[in-house]
């Protein structure tokens, strides 16, 4: 583990901590509130970014040990996000924040783990956009993924 990585993986735990604390607050009301952005249920959204960690952080390994990657589109994943809101359509709030928590730490543990050289490793994690190092794409994708939906989540609730 280099000071590059244990920086990152604390701005995902940062980012983390401040996702659990919005969504802890969440009425049962807000939790069913349809966002304007996902156009799903603030629940499912919540779901959605719980099980994303896990996904995201194995790709980004992927490209960090040089493994073949899957031909992933925006489009296929829009078609597994949709297939996944069917399959979870009210998911359980206590169930979803323990969903994020194990999945955060495991994907904490994958950037905290990578050298400077794995972070330096460009690779395609989308077909359809640039080719982009570890370091962007753990910035880029996987926290930025946990700060878009709670951004939408707290415009739907008005959560601070």
């Amino acid at each position: 583990m280099g000071a590059r990585a244990e920086q990152l993986a604390k701005k995902f735990e940062d980012s983390c901590r401040e996702f659990t604390t919005v969504v802890e607050g969440l009425s049962d009301a807000d939790w069913k509130k349809m966002t304007a952005a996902e156009k799903w249920p603030v629940g499912c959204v919540a779901h959605h970014v719980a099980g994303g960690h896990a996904r995201i952080a194995r790709l980004l390994q992927m490209v960090a040990k040089d493994q073949p990657l899957p031909k992933l589109t925006r489009d296929l994943v829009n078609e597994n996000n949709a297939k996944h809101l069917a399959e979870h359509p009210n998911p359980d709030k206590a169930e979803t924040l323990e969903m994020f928590r194990t999945n955060g730490a495991k994907a904490s543990a994958i950037v905290r783990g990578l050298s400077d050289a794995e972070l330096d490793r460009s690779g395609t994690v989308l077909t359809d956009i640039p080719v982009m190092t570890v370091h962007q794409a753990i910035e880029g994708i996987l926290i930025n993924h946990v700060h878009e939906h709670l951004g939408s989540i707290r415009v739907t609730t008005g959560a601070k």
